[in-house]
Formats: C-alpha cells, structure tokens, sequence
C-alpha cells in the first residue's frame, strides 16, 4: 500500500464515532476515508462501490449488525480488510469477530496513533492486535474457552519445529515481526517467513487466528 492512498470505509451508526474515526484517519496523508455508513447493509455497498482498502466495522448497528457483515464481506468483498470496532461490554463477539476472519479489533476509546497503526497495518495484509487494551481482551477470551479448545490447539501445533513454535509463542504475545526479530536475534525478513510458514500449516488466515491458537495450545 506505499503507491497509492489507503482508502477506509468507516461503518458505525453513531455521527459523532464517525466524525471523529475521519478526523483522525485524515489527518494521516497516506489514508483517504472514502465512505461513512450507518449500518452493515451500507457497510458492504460501500466497500464494492469505492473498492475500499480497510473497513472500519461497528458491531451494534441497526438493519444489519457488524458481525453478519464481516460474513457477507467475506465473499462480497475478500479483498477487504476489516477492522472490528468495540466496547469491553462485547468480548465474546470480538472473539466470534476474530475468528471469522477480521484483521483486528479496536476499542473505540483507542488511541489516535494506535487507530492510524492499525489501519496501516491491516492494509499491509497484516491483522492487529494492541499490545494493550486487545491483548487484555484476548486474555480474558481465551481463558474461558482454553479446556475445550486446548487439545485441538496442541494437536495442530504439534506440526510445527520447534523453531516455528517460538515464533508462533511471540505472535501469542502479540509482538510485531520486528519486536520477535529481536527476541529471536534474527531478521525481520526471517521472521516474516516463519510467520507465512506457520499460518499455512496451521490453516491460520492471518495473525490473530494464529495469536489465538498459540493462548489455546498453552504457548
């Protein structure tokens, strides 16, 4: 995405979350917001229309929620990022968000630089996850899910090395390529192919899927 502008859709039904997501998002000259939506059925006509990067996606919306969007764009528009927006009040959902394919989430009293991060990063074909606020969410996701999903976890993380496994622990801890590169002492180049590597075997779309398998398996 360095050629061209990152252009957003943001879909939330509050006018005020929406004008301050477009104050923030532009002030970033690599970022254009091409559409504003009130719920998920305008989110998806939008996204085609515009041929939107990254979607900002409210999940309590009228007409259609932001969940059952996320499935429908799955298909109506695969090349788009989505971004899931939410309160601490909406956990399960978030998990239900993440494992559906988005490329993150935000808590919507998120920090300007770390919603500019986010949506740099999943435009770059990355998901993100906040060393912060998500990564306490996830926690708190995953603790009470761990018994049943643990087993499966460990059964498709028993095929990775034992190399590809410290990566995928670090991935769990929500670092960047570039923080694990240190960790491991190698270079980010490397770590980027390790983490191609282990979302294939895994059957992982992108890094939280990943990050979320490394807490169930106990990494």
């Amino acid at each position: 995405m360095t050629d061209r502008l990152i252009r957003v859709v943001i879909a939330d039904d509050e006018p005020l979350i929406r004008a301050g997501i477009r104050m923030i998002l532009t002030s970033d000259r690599s970022i254009a917001v091409v559409a504003e939506a009130t719920n998920g059925r305008e989110a998806i006509e939008l996204v085609r229309a515009h041929a939107a990067d990254v979607v900002l996606l409210d999940i309590q919306m009228p007409v259609m929620d932001g969940l059952t969007a996320l499935a429908e764009l799955r298909t109506a528009a695969p090349a788009a990022r989505v971004i899931v927006l939410t309160t601490f009040g909406e956990r399960e959902n978030v998990l239900r968000a993440l494992e559906q394919g988005g490329a993150g989430f935000l808590l919507k009293d998120t920090a300007p630089t770390e919603l500019i991060q986010a949506v740099r990063a999943a435009a770059a074909g990355d998901a993100y996850l906040s060393p912060g606020a998500a990564r306490h969410v996830v926690d708190q996701l995953t603790l009470g899910r761990a018994a049943v999903r643990g087993e499966e976890a460990r059964r498709r993380v028993g095929a990775l090395s034992g190399r590809e496994r410290e990566v995928l622990a670090l991935l769990g801890e929500g670092l960047s390529n570039a923080e694990a590169g240190r960790r491991l002492h190698m270079s980010e180049a490397t770590v980027k192919t390790y983490v191609s590597r282990i979302l294939a075997k895994l059957g992982c779309e992108n890094r939280v899927q990943a990050a979320l398998l490394a807490r169930d398996a106990g990494l």
